[in-house]
This record gives C-alpha cells, sequence and structure tokens, in this order.
C-alpha cells in the first residue's frame, strides 16, 4: 500500500470553510437532534464506579427532563471498561442504544497481542455490542505496518468468533488511530488507509455491512484529540474507500468536541465529504458526554415557547459532568 502525500495547508483550509455555513434554524433543530442521536456517550475514569455508570445511562436514555414534541432522541451508545460492561448492559436494557467498550490494552494498546484479543472476547461475553480497540502505535511509528495490519485483522476475527460462539450479532469494531501521537496528516491518512484496508480484508470474513467497521481519532486520554483537519483527511480515506469498493466504513471523532456549534460543523463536513448517507448513528458518531449539555441547552432556546420548565432543565443540563 502506498501513502498518500496531503497538502497540509489546504487540508487546514479546507476544514475552516465547514465552520463558516449559515445554518436556518429549522436545519439547526434537526442538526442538534441528530447529534444526540450520534452521541457515544463514554465514562472511562479509574473512579468509575456502578452508580456513575448509571447515571451515564440514565442521561444516554433521557437527555432532559423537560418535555419535548417529538421527545429528544437517546444515544446511540455507552462506552465503559470491559469490567463495567455488565453494568451498562442491564442499565440500558429495553432500549435501543448499544454498549460498546474498549479494549485491546487501552488506551496504549501495549500489552501482548493475546491479552488484547481476550480482552476483546471478555467485553463481547459480558454483553459489549460494540468494541472501540487502539492500534500499537509503537508499532506504527517503527514502520512496523504488516504487524499493525496483522494485529487489526486478528481483533476483527477474535470479535467475530466470539460474537458467533454466544449466537449474536456481529459486534461493531472501532478502530482508534490515536492521531495526536501520529504526528503528520500524511500519517494519518496512510494509518486510515491500512486500517481500513486490513479490517475489510479479514481471511474467512464477509466484507463488513455498513458500518461494522468505523475508523476513531483518538482515546480521549492525550491531546490534541479530535480536529476538523484531522477528521477531514479520515473522512476522504472512507470515501475513497467507498468509491473503490463500495463499502461504507463508519467516522468517529473523539475528544475535544464540547459545543453545539462544533458539533454542526462537524456534520456539515460528513455531509459535503461523504454525503447524507452517513448522516446515521450507524456511520457517524461523536465520542463525548459533556457535548450532551450544550446540545440540550441550544435546543431549549430554539423550542423555549413550548418547553417547560426551562430554569429546571437547564440546571438537568448541566448538572452531570462525565470524563470523555
Amino acid at each position: 500500500m502506498r501513502a498518500r502525500p496531503v497538502e497540509t495547508v489546504t487540508a487546514i483550509s479546507r476544514a475552516a470553510r465547514f465552520t463558516k455555513r449559515s445554518i436556518k434554524a429549522g436545519s439547526k433543530r434537526h442538526a442538534l437532534r441528530l447529534t444526540l442521536s450520534m452521541l457515544d456517550m463514554t465514562t472511562l475514569e479509574g473512579k468509575d464506579s456502578t452508580e456513575k455508570i448509571r447515571a451515564l445511562c440514565q442521561k444516554a436514555i433521557s437527555p432532559s427532563e423537560l418535555f419535548f414534541n417529538p421527545p429528544l432522541p437517546s444515544a446511540a451508545a455507552v462506552c465503559v471498561y470491559p469490567t463495567l460492561v455488565p453494568i451498562a448492559r442491564e442499565a440500558v436494557a429495553g432500549t435501543n442504544i448499544k454498549v460498546a467498550s474498549v479494549a485491546t490494552g487501552f488506551p496504549s494498546g501495549q500489552y501482548p497481542l493475546d491479552v488484547r484479543l481476550d480482552d476483546c472476547r471478555k467485553a463481547i461475553e459480558a454483553g459489549a455490542d460494540e468494541i472501540d480497540m487502539v492500534i500499537s502505535r509503537g508499532l506504527f511509528l517503527a514502520g512496523r505496518y504488516d504487524d499493525v495490519r496483522r494485529e487489526i485483522r486478528e481483533t476483527r476475527a477474535a470479535c467475530a468468533a466470539a460474537s458467533k460462539s454466544i449466537g449474536r450479532d456481529q459486534v461493531h469494531l472501532k478502530i482508534i488511530l490515536e492521531t495526536g501521537e501520529l504526528g503528520t496528516l500524511d500519517s494519518i491518512r496512510f494509518a486510515s488507509d491500512l486500517a481500513i484496508d486490513a479490517a475489510t480484508s479479514v481471511s474467512g470474513l464477509p466484507d463488513p455491512t455498513d458500518g461494522e467497521v468505523f475508523i476513531k481519532t483518538s482515546t480521549g486520554k492525550i491531546q490534541p484529540a479530535a480536529t476538523m483537519p484531522v477528521t477531514l483527511i479520515m473522512l476522504e480515506a472512507i470515501r475513497d474507500h467507498f468509491l473503490a469498493t463500495g463499502l461504507r466504513i463508519g467516522m468517529k471523532p473523539a475528544g475535544g468536541i464540547r459545543t453545539a456549534k462544533s458539533a454542526i460543523s462537524y456534520l456539515v463536513m460528513v455531509k459535503e465529504t461523504l454525503g447524507e448517507e452517513w448522516l446515521t448513528p450507524s456511520l457517524f458518531r461523536f465520542g463525548a458526554s459533556t457535548l450532551i449539555n450544550d446540545v440540550v441547552r441550544q435546543l431549549i432556546r430554539l423550542d423555549m415557547p413550548r418547553a417547560s420548565p426551562v430554569v429546571g432543565a437547564v440546571r438537568y443540563a448541566a448538572s452531570y459532568d462525565p470524563t470523555e
């Protein structure tokens, strides 16, 4: 696989233009509701507890205590450590919310491969619908691209085998590149192409269905995390792969997206780069938790004549402060 060079200045300029689109009130309301439905509500801290996971799940189910007509959509998923998957699974039972789990030695990816694969299997057996894996940035930066490719393939194969062994639908796989550690947009584009190629060419497995494979910017543990230029480069890798193969790969920017205005700019970028088909939780997610507060606040402002009690809703929207 040959690296595709990126014109860094041009990419940064193109990404900036998406932030300058004028959005009418009706379109803004639709975009904000869509953002809620695309959220992977996340808490990945050493202090995570049963109570914190249940609170996170309740927020994912009901983003606001305020009455909206129609009701606000629930989040797409909650994302937790493997040991907390059963708690999340119980808390979202009876809803359409997925349970995602970070695995493969999150966030460093520096564990032996057999340990990382076992991490995936145990999370799936515990009830995870989605696995957010991390690539080994050490291997990638050392130029050991075949090893990175092999590890991604083995991870997808392990997820498929674990799903089959317990009679569940295929678990979806999100591949975290940790773009803040890759250095350049050229490296990020190459890592995106490598991850997509590896995950879609696993011996013995069929081509992934829409959204069965995602690429994801970050763990949220280092800065910079998700940025508009980085996400644009990854979206273009997805677009080029789709044009070549017809396969739809999902995208998840994660970390640092905290305002409704920023989220809408990302949605504009997705629509203009990939088309409206990608404007669905099955193909695009935001890895965030605090973002939900500003999205609800903006919807309250737009729908205030129909919203009551406003003060209580604003307090509720700002009351939860999980960590991305």
